[in-house]
Parts: structure tokens; C-alpha cells; sequence
């Protein structure tokens, strides 16, 4: 039988695989899932016992009773899958994902979601702005989040990503070059890997639960000034923006993690 202080993440990919083994290291149980096969050896290898799970809108694909099983916190860190032609329903999936939560006695939740929930409100907004997304990917996320704070039975803690961007992943490799970009004088909202698994470490061990936390690193310079120097260090073609004044955009504060939390971001954009 496994320890009581086993983890289980949903969604060992390009944070959740790094979060398991920073979790491992600090003497916790880890139950990690995948949905490459091929994937389940470096999962194993890295010490996370390693389950191939497939969530659908209408059922689940493999053994997720032993994934939960005998587990006190569930990361669900899985990303809506609705760019270009996917059209999956997040929310049913969740609802899914919650009823075997439920069944297996979980009574801790960390969901990892995004600034997207916030949707084109201009200006500075917080943990306690009230969300008004303005995509599907944010509506869901919305709603989804809902799913979990709403059970009495749960202590969930949202947390709410910017931008994310570490290990080669930055927004810069996919708009070099690119013209007549809009919203240069826009502000970035973006977040390290590193500071998103301390963040959500600082949750489990802390135990910062039945809260909402805004994940975006502190400084936010304007895109087209941030984007053309992070094309000029990397020696790619800098992106193009066309003057647009029309808007401000949002900053993303993330009062909660550093006024009442005191939690300091440690990794640089």
C-alpha cells in the first residue's frame, strides 16, 4: 500500500513530468499519468509511478481507480484542448474527472488554470476581479474551475498561470519574423517553469488551500519592447508590430502569492 502523503498528477507533460520528480526530491510518493505509452519508462525511470490515463468527454481511458488510489492530493494539470479545429467539451471531462476524485476519497485539489479566465478586461486585475473570459478555452476553464471549488467536500486550490514559457518553450520562437503583429504595446504576462513548480509545491507543503492564486511573474514590459530584445539575444528576426493605441490590455497581479504569502519569483524572464 502506498504512503498517505501520495500525490497523483494528472498530466505529466512539460511541467507536470519536472513538478513529479522536484516532488520526489523533497520525499513525496508521486502517481504520475501519461498519455503516451511510450512516455511510461521515462516516467518510471524517474522514480513516478507511472499510470496511461486518456480523459474524454464521455469516459475514461485507463486505470484512474489506481492512480487515485490511496491518494491525499490530486494536481490536475490538464489544458483544454479546443485551438483550431478541436471542439472537445472541457467541462464534461472534468465532470467526469471530479466523479472519480470523489469516489476514491481525495479531499485535496490543486487545478491549474490560467490568466485566460480573465478573458480582454483592461487594466490591472487580481485574484478578486471577477473573471469575464472571453474565449472558449477560458469559459471552460471558468467553469471548470467552478466544478471543484463548489464541492464543500474538496479544499481546491486554483491556481491561475500567465503565459508560460522555460526549457526552450517561448513565444518568441513562434513570432520571430512575424508582421503587422497587433497589440505591441500591450503587457506580458508570463511565468517561468521554475517558479510555476514552487508555486505549486509552496500549495502541497504549505498547505494553501481553498484559495485562488494569480501565477505571473511581477514585471510586465510592453510586448513589442520585450519580444524584439528576446529576438535580438537569441539572434532571431524580430516581429513586427503595427502602431496600435487603442487599447492598454491587462496586467495580471499576483497579489495573493506575494502580499499575503510572501512568495518570492526567483526566475527571470
Amino acid at each position: 500500500m502506498l504512503l498517505k502523503n501520495t500525490i497523483a498528477i494528472l498530466g505529466c507533460g512539460w511541467l507536470g513530468f519536472p513538478l513529479a520528480k522536484s516532488l520526489i526530491n523533497n520525499g513525496h510518493v508521486v502517481n504520475g499519468s501519461t498519455t503516451s505509452e511510450a512516455k511510461l519508462k521515462d516516467l518510471k525511470a524517474a522514480g513516478i509511478n507511472p499510470f496511461l490515463i486518456s480523459l474524454s468527454e464521455n469516459a475514461t481511458q485507463g486505470a484512474i481507480d489506481e492512480l487515485l488510489k490511496d491518494v491525499e492530493i490530486i494536481v490536475i494539470n490538464v489544458p483544454p484542448k479546443l485551438r483550431g479545429s478541436n471542439t472537445e467539451n472541457y467541462v464534461k471531462k472534468m465532470e467526469l474527472l471530479h466523479g472519480a476524485i470523489s469516489h476514491a476519497g481525495i479531499r485535496k485539489v490543486v487545478f491549474v488554470s490560467s490568466t485566460s479566465v480573465y478573458g480582454d478586461i483592461e487594466g490591472e486585475v487580481a485574484e478578486d476581479t471577477d473573471p469575464k473570459p472571453s474565449t472558449e478555452s477560458g469559459r471552460q476553464l471558468l467553469a471548470s474551475e467552478n466544478i471543484f471549488r463548489e464541492d464543500d467536500g474538496l479544499k481546491t486550490t486554483i491556481i491561475r498561470f500567465g503565459g508560460l514559457i522555460g526549457n526552450e518553450r517561448h513565444p518568441i520562437n513562434m513570432l520571430s519574423g512575424k508582421k503587422n503583429l497587433s497589440n505591441g504595446n500591450h503587457p506580458i504576462n508570463l511565468i517561468h517553469l521554475n517558479d510555476c513548480i514552487r508555486i505549486i509545491q509552496s500549495v502541497i507543503e504549505k498547505k494553501w488551500w481553498d484559495e485562488i492564486f494569480n501565477g505571473v511573474f511581477p514585471l510586465h514590459p510592453k510586448k513589442k519592447d520585450y519580444y524584439t530584445s528576446e529576438a535580438k539575444k537569441r539572434g532571431l528576426q524580430v516581429p513586427d508590430y503595427k502602431e496600435d493605441n487603442s487599447k492598454i490590455g491587462k496586467i495580471v497581479r499576483s497579489n495573493r502569492l506575494i502580499s499575503v504569502k510572501n512568495h518570492v519569483f526567483t526566475t527571470t524572464l
